[in-house]
């Protein structure tokens, strides 16, 4: 690896899967780790493998079918843990890696594990070992890294590479580190330990946002010695979320006078699409005012400003909008447009579908070509991700009428087909009407009475898709249906009562196809 190389560590689909409300479903988790491969991450982290059999699973369908970028899975540093991740990331070969992490800080071993330092050295040691036997590269991270005394640190670090560690990463696991502090800290363990020195190791560095300072203290290490960066598209993750990959790719390359030529391999033209993609499939918008990748990115509305611009962009732009990814013209397509026109764009776009999918998606395309002029990218996209995040349908929409006003009590009527389950091998088909506050609170009550299910919303998104009056509408839910867990749901239409419908039905049938409440498993303690 060049000195000056930095390896982009992408764990938005681990890591920024546990923000409550974004867990994707295994098609979802793999149309993201396309982009990311797309993207050129160095390394996709795909998930926790011993936590769920969805977790193994999604893990060790990216290591089968993503080709380029290397595969880890996490593990704690106990047997199973390290078996599963294995297991996972074999499909991968050489590509694989085993991401082992323990806890190493005085307030971690003396509440949380009650081990003294030996201990903790030991079981590091043990762990790694164990992992190196099953792979050739293995990541250790010794979590909350930063609130560790520094010179047990630096022997745990040493521990680590000497029992075959290649790469050690330094967690700023609650985001308590601030830039100058966690910089002398890296350069600390950077001179300290030989091989991180002669590049035999590497430090990588993986930072949360609680205090807003994830992206400065991934930079500030950077400098001090850190040659792999752990990040998330878009910035999402555990509580205040992750570094964001968007924000250290373009720091690098746009300041590039003060991080002395650091390069990284991502492909920058693919960003703004890996984060459309990302939000769209973890239902998380991406803010407005969002750095790189918000729509007020590169917007102007200052006349002083605008007339800069336009005499010269790099007044008041410091880097071309279309190096991430924006500024790509969009071919409008129209109800007249066909089947082959419609899968060109999408193959454009980066979508993988089947001829099945594709031809539910064109089925779509029609019904919304009626109803506006043009079919923009945008809307294209709003109806594959549909597609992606479809589960078995238990219950699906067959009419929904809504009747309101200013002196009418806002009423649904709602029919639903179920589906043949169990001893029954016919469908259902029922009908029922819901009255409510508004015209969506209606559709919903009647959606509960007919499925049985009781969900309390606890999120409602709603968002214009592209441009127009007749812009398709895409609703985005977060429904608790009593176990604790919030389940998300997705729906696009013109008409928004609709789209709201679809997307609580959506996330009834996916609290079904979930177990019908059994609570999934949850995160281990003690992740980075």
């Amino acid at each position: 690896m060049k000195k000056n190389r930095i390896i982009i560590f992408d764990t938005t689909l681990r890591d920024g899967e546990q923000c409550p409300g974004a867990s994707m479903t295994l098609r979802e988790k793999l149309e993201v780790a396309r982009q990311l491969a797309r993207l050129k991450v160095d390394v996709i982290e795909g998930g926790f493998p011993v936590i769920s059999e969805g977790d193994f699973t999604a893990v060790n369908t990216i290591a089968r079918e993503i080709k380029g970028p290397t595969i880890a899975g996490l593990a704690r540093c106990v047997p199973k843990d390290i078996e599963a991740a294995g297991k996972a990331v074999a499909p991968a070969g050489k590509k694989g890696r085993i991401h082992v992490f323990l806890a190493t800080s005085k307030l971690h071993r003396e509440f949380k594990l009650g081990k003294a330092q030996s201990q903790i050295i030991k079981l590091a040691v043990d762990g790694v070992k164990r992992a190196r036997k099953l792979v050739a590269d293995v990541e250790f991270s010794p979590e909350d890294a930063s609130r560790t005394e520094p010179d047990f640190l630096v022997e745990v670090c040493q521990a680590a590479i000497d029992a075959g560690a290649t790469t050690v990463n330094i967690p700023d696991t609650v985001g308590w580190a601030v830039p100058g502090q966690f910089g002398e800290l890296i350069r600390h363990l950077h001179e300290s330990v030989p091989e991180f020195q002669s590049g035999r190791a590497v430090i990588s560095v993986h930072c949360h946002n609680d205090l807003g300072l994830a992206v400065a203290n991934s930079l500030v290490a950077v400098d001090a010695g850190a040659r792999q960066v752990e990040c998330t598209v878009n910035g999402i993750g555990e509580r205040a979320g992750n570094a964001a990959l968007e924000e250290i790719v373009m720091a690098l390359k746009t300041r590039d006078d003060v991080y002395r030529g650091y390069t990284c391999g991502v492909a920058t033209r693919q960003i703004v699409k890996a984060s459309k993609l990302v939000a769209r499939m973890s239902g998380l918008p991406v803010q407005r005012s969002k750095a790189i990748v918000g729509e007020n990115a590169f917007a102007h509305s200052s006349g002083i400003h605008q007339d800069g611009i336009i005499k010269k962009r790099e007044t008041y732009e410091i880097m071309d909008p279309e190096q991430v990814g924006w500024g790509q013209t969009e071919l409008p397509l129209t109800k007249h447009s066909g089947r082959a026109a419609m899968a060109m764009r999408l193959r454009h776009l980066g979508f993988k579908l089947s001829d099945e999918e594709i031809n539910n998606v064109f089925s779509r395309f029609k019904e919304i070509g009626d109803k506006k002029k043009f079919v923009y990218d945008d809307d294209l996209g709003a109806l594959v991700d549909g597609q992606i995040t479809k589960v078995p349908e238990t219950w699906l929409m067959e009419y929904l009428n809504v009747t309101s006003g200013n002196h009418t009590v806002p009423t649904a009527t709602v029919r639903l087909r179920k589906a043949a389950t169990g001893r029954s091998k016919k469908e259902t088909v029922l009908e029922d009407a819901g009255v409510g506050d508004g015209p969506v609170d209606a559709a919903l009550k009647a959606i509960d009475r007919l499925t049985e299910m009781s969900g309390r919303l606890k999120d409602y998104a709603i968002r214009a898709v592209s441009q127009g009056k007749d812009a398709l509408g895409e609703v985005s839910v977060k429904v608790n249906f009593g176990d604790g867990d919030l389940v998300t749901g997705k729906g696009a239409s013109t008409d928004i009562i609709e789209a709201s419908a679809k997307a609580y039905l959506n996330a009834v049938n996916r609290h079904i196809n979930n177990g019908r409440g059994k609570k999934k498993p949850r995160k281990a303690n003690g992740q980075p």
